[in-house]
């Protein structure tokens, strides 16, 4: 098997195996670490289909962690895709309507996280003991809802780690905030933060970038990493869901072997969708991805016009988790179309710094073309969730929302019906006093916990254990800053 080695998108110039890459989380330029070269699949789909969720983890994942043995690899998907899951499959594919439903929301907080966040604990205790690392890894990570419930879950109590996480104040579910608020674990601490996840984001950021506060931090035994899908073991376990999903398509009858699929992702942080762009490198047949925006639309403004600009309104919407004005898995997406120009990218990662914006050329817009933008609107986002549910009896959340109602745009728009995989991202119970709202819009509940029993009630799917386990259960964490004492909660808790 070929070696894939990574460096940085903004280039430092280093080369690192996969290990150091997850550990680090994050290049010391500030870049985001990218395979040497995408591998293509060694094996055919049609020998997957009828394979179980975890064969398919080891066949993609081994073609990028190449320094990682059989048996170590094996190991951390055994530890990951077990009994954290409330299905046997995984990820079940749900015909529904027009389209396929990847329901991504069977783990133990619900939403698509779980997917890779179950697993990075497992690849980084692993990566450290390959590298000889003894210090304290210390997970940093901002939050637009679901990660850092799903990090805090994963690392809870896990030995040599501990986990910071950094979410906007208002700017997530009221359940998003009790399943982090209430989370058990000698190791695990939240805080929010007075401003968006942009903030949140940008602080965190600036922590990795501080390398006088990494030396301190070394010299008392604690390197940084993060969970965010910024760290390339975070986004390599994405791409298995969408292999896993062709295979299914393909055991069931519904499409035939190299036939091309289309892929519809709701988008905020970008991570989800390049995963399935990655996927299509690899080989899976792929036609269009579908990037569904909600109303803070500057990736269906960027696919539009080339031009991506954050110097816009931030707006909060019923689908929090894609309320993001800096999309940083884009920069990933940006170094190929660059051409793998690391210069090049970082001139444009330093005027979004710098200005708000960066522009692209034509060269690069052509390479984008695998992409179609869409967004929605909260009106149409509630229409289709009413829709569907009026018509099909499913329930789905407002981020699938997002996404469905742009895949019936695009495929009004454009006559093409190829079969689609629509990425379900989370489950309505997260979301539930909106998902009710489109549901019953005439109806007044007293708090959020009538609406997951009216939502249990309407959709006949029993209220999970990660919404039940927060009922009642006891705050354990209560701080709130402002973003200019982020480094300073992070010190206080580190005791440096």
């Amino acid at each position: 098997m070929k070696e894939i080695l990574y460096k940085s998108t903004r280039g430092d110039g280093r080369v690192v195996h996969a290990s150091e890459a997850i550990l680090r989380g994050i290049a010391s330029d500030g870049g985001l670490f990218m395979p040497a070269e995408i591998p293509s699949f060694d094996f055919r789909l049609a020998d997957l289909a009828g394979k179980d969720y975890r064969t398919h983890a080891y066949e993609v994942m081994k073609l990028f962690l190449t320094d990682f043995t059989k048996e170590e690899l094996e190991d951390c998907i055994e530890g990951a895709y077990g009994d954290h899951f409330d299905t046997k499959e995984i990820a079940p594919l749900k015909k529904t309507g027009n389209a396929f439903f990847l329901e991504l929301f069977h783990g133990s907080t619900i939403a698509f996280k779980d997917m890779a966040l179950s697993i990075l604990p497992y690849l980084l205790s692993t990566a450290a003991a390959k590298e000889g690392i003894t210090d304290k890894i210390v997970i940093l990570t901002a939050t637009s809802g679901d990660t850092g419930k799903a990090a805090m879950a994963g690392f809870q109590d896990v030995p040599g780690t501990a986990i910071i996480v950094f979410y906007p104040a208002g700017g997530v579910s009221r359940i998003q905030e009790l399943q982090m608020l209430t989370q058990k674990g000698d190791n695990t601490y939240v805080a929010s933060i007075e401003g968006n996840f942009d903030d949140a984001q940008n602080g965190v950021k600036r922590i990795f970038g501080d390398r006088d506060f990494g030396r301190h931090l070394k010299e008392n035994g604690i390197i940084l990493s993060s969970a965010n899908s910024i760290n390339i073991g975070r986004l390599v376990p994405q791409i298995v869901y969408y292999v896993y999903a062709y295979t299914r398509l393909l055991l069931q009858g519904e499409i035939k072997e190299g036939e091309e699929i289309n892929i519809c992702v709701p988008t905020g942080n970008f991570g989800n969708i390049l995963a399935a762009y990655m996927a299509k490198q690899m080989g899976l047949p792929v036609h269009k991805l579908l990037c569904a925006s909600n109303e803070n639309k500057v990736l269906f403004d960027f696919f539009q016009s080339g031009s991506y600009d954050r110097n816009r309104e931030f707006i909060l919407t019923s689908s929090p988790s894609m309320d993001i004005l800096i999309s940083s898995n884009l920069e990933r997406l940006i170094f190929l179309a660059a051409e793998r120009d690391s210069l090049r990218t970082k001139e444009l990662m330093e005027a979004l710094s710098t200005t708000g914006r960066y522009e692209i050329d034509e060269g690069m817009r052509r390479f984008l073309e695998d992409f179609h933008g869409g967004f929605s609107k909260e009106s149409e986002v509630f229409e289709k969730i009413r829709d569907l549910y009026e018509s099909e009896g499913y329930v789905i959340d407002t981020h699938t929302g997002v996404a469905a109602h742009v895949y019936d745009t695009y495929r009004r728009e454009t006559g093409d019906t190829r079969t689609c995989v629509i990425a379900s991202t989370a489950s309505p119970y997260k979301f539930s006093s909106h998902v009710m709202k489109a549901l019953m819009p005439d109806r007044v509940f007293a708090d959020e916990w009538e609406t997951v029993d009216a939502l249990c009630k309407a959709s006949r799917v029993p209220i999970p254990n990660a919404v039940q386990e927060v009922r009642g259960a006891p705050i354990l964490h209560d701080g709130r800053i402002p973003v200019s004492e982020m480094a300073k909660f992070v010190a206080k808790i580190l005791e440096v």
